[in-house]
């Protein structure tokens, strides 16, 4: 695509976004004067009384919150990047301030990623290769598939504790089965013809799966990914709020329970931005190993 095309979507997101930051910032002010005569009844019935800053907070105010949290300004005010003793202090004695949350959120995204991915792509192609195992544990399999996952949290934490262990076992138990299925799918759907001949030169039941299988379905297991890693982030925002002593799903549900609508803007939107990027080192990621495709090629 042409960049002055793509300059031109830059522009009219730029233009979207600061209209619904404008009319978040500023929307619940004008709703009140526009309807300040009006009963209390009738007011609710305009759409924009949802923007009171009492639920949601507004994004000035979210952004003065960022920056406390994130101790790059002291509660004076005050900036702390031209003083940095007092940035490392605010660190050293805030122990919840929002760079140690966020990373105690991504280390254990990380390994129940990397846990439900690897085990979910081994289990997979066992199955996918072969059918006996695949007869003999397919219903339970099927069985284990249909509780909801969320339904486990409160029995993971109880096995497993309030530390790390049972927030990478949810994000696990939750990746596992998404990347298993398309796995499974991908190592049956791979065409006999090129296993039969890989056969008629010789090759093993090893090589047939290194050479043949696994580079087959390699584009099913990268289609499980970028929603494995988002339902990895769920995971662990969800064992957070059963019970936990760090992460941005800790400071959700406290303020939550504290009211203070500000704090959980802020841990939200960082989830957002988490999300985001994840999604997009996946799909690099995806773009590398799986360059050898037509629609791969054209992107690099």
């Amino acid at each position: 695509m042409n960049s002055k095309f793509e300059y031109r979507f830059i522009f009219l997101q730029l233009l979207v976004l600061i209209f619904i930051l404008s009319i978040w910032e500023w929307g619940w002010e004008f709703n009140q004067w526009l309807v300040e005569d009006y009963p209390r009844s009738v007011q609710k019935l305009f759409l924009i009384t949802i923007l009171d800053p009492f639920f949601i907070s507004q994004p000035s105010e979210i952004w003065i919150r960022f920056q406390e949290m994130s101790c790059f300004i002291t509660k004076s005010g005050q900036s702390t990047f031209f003083h940095q003793n007092e940035f490392w202090q605010c660190i050293d004695k805030n122990r919840y301030h929002l760079w140690g949350m966020t990373w105690a959120t991504l280390y254990n995204t990380f390994w129940g990623f990397l846990v439900g991915v690897s085990s979910g792509v081994l289990v997979g192609l066992i199955l996918g290769r072969s059918y006996v195992l695949a007869k003999i544990f397919e219903p339970f399999i099927v069985a284990f598939n249909s509780l909801p996952r969320i339904a486990l949290v409160p029995l993971i934490v109880l096995l497993f504790g309030l530390g790390d262990l049972s927030k990478i076992m949810t994000a696990w138990i939750i990746v596992f089965f998404l990347v298993f299925f398309n796995t499974y799918e991908g190592a049956r759907s791979v065409d006999r013809d090129q296993i039969n001949a890989a056969k008629l030169m010789g090759a093993s039941d090893l090589q047939i799966t290194m050479t043949v299988v696994i580079p087959s379905t390699m584009s099913w297991v990268f289609a499980s990914l970028t929603p494995a890693v988002s339902f990895s982030l769920i995971g662990v925002i969800v064992g957070e709020f059963i019970g936990a002593d760090k992460g941005l799903g800790k400071i959700i549900i406290e303020s939550e329970s504290t009211m203070e609508t500000a704090d959980m803007m802020v841990s939200l939107f960082v989830l957002m931005i988490v999300g985001v990027l994840l999604a997009y080192f996946v799909r690099r990621i995806q773009s590398h190993l799986l360059r050898w495709q037509s629609q791969h090629s054209a992107e690099r």
